[in-house]
């Protein structure tokens, strides 16, 4: 059976505001597909129709080899999902929820209580077992989550911005569970306000604005689309600026243009290391110091921007009406 996401014309208006427009993607078994886009480019409204809580207003998605609408409930039998905010009852303890959750997957007592056992010394949650979940901090709550959902192992998980507030350590919690996600055959969408997360975790990328899928491909193709490789000089004495910029002027497609503020040269580099040796080479023709002479290539926040206009920022959108 097909573990993984087949979306085919999915559309979603909510009154007048049409927060998906009609998108196609595939995530492949055991592939993580990161889904980014700026504010109210329907990222969450699109996670809420593969986890059946909202139903498309048309279009077909498949989800571990089941129909969203026409099978919900075999669609959920077999997916994770955790959100921004933790779905937790804050009454009970970690391990209390865990067993509620254990249970309600269908595990038999006895079974419900060694998964939850399990879970807790994975998460790093064994000492505060027995709290109560409304005293744990934003990470805890997180991890707590996400170990809910794996009390039956899923086949697609759906992480929608797990780690927006998590402390350094939260964090890097999760990106582990991610990869612990890919070796384990489990497919995962992964949507995120923090590019570096995506380009890390994702093996591929898929940007959504004004509700369309706008650029799709793995994160050094989408680079590749802003612009190639590029070589940054900082001379030592920034007075220099003008003899580096006459050594480096027969491999710049332009004059370089130098404001009183200019503390760097920057030049296109079509052929990368070659083109950085070249540079080095006159640099040091010329008799030149400097203290950093490093070969870039543009990062998925330019991508980002480039291919939207707009900056990465979290995702509150429709929230009025994505409930």
């Amino acid at each position: 059976m097909n573990s993984g996401v087949e979306v085919a014309g999915i559309a979603k208006s909510f009154g007048a505001v049409a927060a998906l427009r009609g998108i196609d993607f595939t995530a492949e078994p055991g592939e993580v597909l990161g889904v980014l886009g700026p504010n109210g480019a329907g990222k969450t409204t699109l996670v809420n129709i593969l986890s059946t809580l909202v139903a498309p207003d048309r279009g077909r998605a498949v989800v571990a080899g089941h129909d969203v609408v026409a099978d919900p409930a075999a669609v959920r039998r077999r997916i994770m999902l955790t959100g921004q905010f933790a779905a937790l009852d804050e009454m009970l303890s970690g391990y209390e929820n865990l067993v509620m959750f254990g249970r309600l997957m269908g595990l038999r007592k006895r079974a419900a209580r060694s998964r939850a056992q399990e879970l807790l010394v994975e998460f790093d949650l064994a000492e505060a077992a027995g709290r109560r979940v409304g005293t744990y901090s934003g990470g805890m709550r997180r991890r707590i989550d996400i170990a809910c959902g794996l009390v039956v192992r899923p086949e697609v998980a759906f992480l929608d911005e797990p780690t927006t507030g998590l402390d350094p350590r939260s964090r890097q919690s999760v990106w582990n569970l991610v990869a612990g996600f890919k070796k384990a055959g489990i497919t995962t969408l992964l949507t995120t306000q923090y590019l570096e997360e995506a380009d890390a975790l994702s093996d591929r990328i898929i940007v959504i604005d004004h509700g369309t899928v706008i650029a799709s491909g793995t994160a050094d193709e989408l680079k590749s689309r802003t612009g190639g490789s590029y070589c940054e000089v900082v001379p030592l004495d920034t007075a220099d600026l003008p003899a580096l910029a006459a050594a480096l002027s027969p491999l710049m497609e332009f004059d370089a243009t130098l404001g009183a503020d200019a503390t760097r040269i920057t030049l296109a580099a079509p052929e990368g290391t070659r083109t950085l040796a070249e540079v080095l080479r006159r640099i040091d023709s010329a008799g030149l110091e400097v203290v950093d002479v490093a070969l870039r290539r543009p990062s998925l926040d330019e991508v980002f921007l480039r291919l939207t206009g707009h900056s990465a920022a979290p995702d509150s959108e429709l929230a009025q009406v994505a409930v």
